[in-house]
């Protein structure tokens, strides 16, 4: 038999640093998802299901014996055809091992990684938020959002984006439903399809494109579409999707993914949304490029324009009358 690439060997994950093909080593076969997993957290109901897994309200039973009046966590476990894989837990500790090396209050805040001894399950603890996610926020914003929410809203998101691109922490699937407004604040969550930048935990296995496209399609940049890794330049693309529809209340690009919209030329038309502030409009138009190498702005440079104030009337009027 020839040899294949080590990405090759599993579906979905594998250390990108392998140099020769690792064997897949026969695992136990994963059972259902039990009541209590870890004899300590018991699965109250179902929260949300991804591509790849399923989050669940769940009680913590050590905290409730110690009298905790909130005992409550969010737990993710994968879903049943991605825990069948041999990699599967290396698959939900590499979200977890990212996730954990960023402590700030608008990125969701992790708890634990653990496996359930019986059923084989891995799974992560992490923060039981409350509220809305943008899309179900959007459904409510047709027509988009006034400035003063806007920027409510886009200053923390890129904040977060931003912090997490400064400690070489890519998020790769942001979107609407990966945003959710909390009691105490925005958090930008599911790191899932996460990277770390070149250096950063080397061993750490990562994600096999070339047998697995996680991306969602609308807010996928066109170089992972067409194959590419996953960068800082792709992360913007999709939150300037988000900040467009935010603004706007509907995708810049007819919800079509960026290879069609390129093929349809749709960004020769794309205009600024009337709710956006003129002095944003230049930095979202350009982290809204196809093109990596004309996306010449980073998350950095997006929360700077967009944390600078809105010119008042005197203002515009006098750079008009002296510019």
């Amino acid at each position: 038999m020839n040899a294949q690439p080590a990405c090759d060997l599993t579906y979905f994950a594998l250390a990108s640093t392998a140099a020769t093909p690792v064997p897949v080593v026969p695992k136990t076969p994963v059972g259902e998802l039990p009541d209590v997993l870890g004899g300590r957290y018991r699965i109250e109901r179902l929260l949300g299901v991804g591509g790849m897994g399923a989050v669940y309200r769940a009680r913590d039973l050590l905290r409730e014996q110690f009298g905790d009046p909130e005992p409550y966590v969010a737990l993710k476990t994968l879903s049943e055809d991605f825990a069948e894989y041999p990699d599967a837990s290396a698959l939900l500790y590499s979200e977890y091992a990212l996730t954990t090396r960023l402590s700030h209050r608008h990125v969701v805040r992790l708890y634990n990684f653990d496996i359930d001894p019986d059923s084989q399950r891995a799974f992560i603890t992490l923060e039981l938020l409350k509220g809305p996610t943008l899309d179900q926020l959007l459904c409510e914003r047709p027509q988009g959002m006034a400035w003063s929410e806007l920027q409510g809203i886009a200053l923390p998101l890129l904040e977060a984006l931003t912090y997490s691109h400064s400690l070489g922490v890519l998020h790769g699937d942001l979107k609407p439903s990966n945003v959710m407004l909390a009691d105490d604040g925005l958090r930008l969550f599911d790191y899932g399809l996460g990277q770390p930048l070149e250096g950063l935990l080397p061993g750490l296995p990562r994600l096999c494109r070339t047998r697995f496209a996680g991306w969602t399609p609308r807010y996928a940049a066109l170089e992972l579409l067409d194959g590419g890794e996953l960068t800082a330049a792709a992360d913007v693309y999709a939150l300037a999707c988000v900040l467009y529809e935010l603004a706007s209340g509907g995708h810049p690009y007819r919800r079509l993914s960026a290879r069609q919209a390129k093929a349809m030329e749709l960004d020769r038309t794309l205009q600024r949304p009337p709710q956006l502030p003129a002095h944003c409009w230049p930095a979202l138009r350009l982290a809204l490029a196809f093109d990596e190498a004309q996306r010449s702005i980073d998350a950095a440079g997006l929360l700077q324009a967009f944390s600078r104030p809105v010119p008042s009337r005197w203002q515009r009027w006098f750079g008009h009358s002296h510019g």
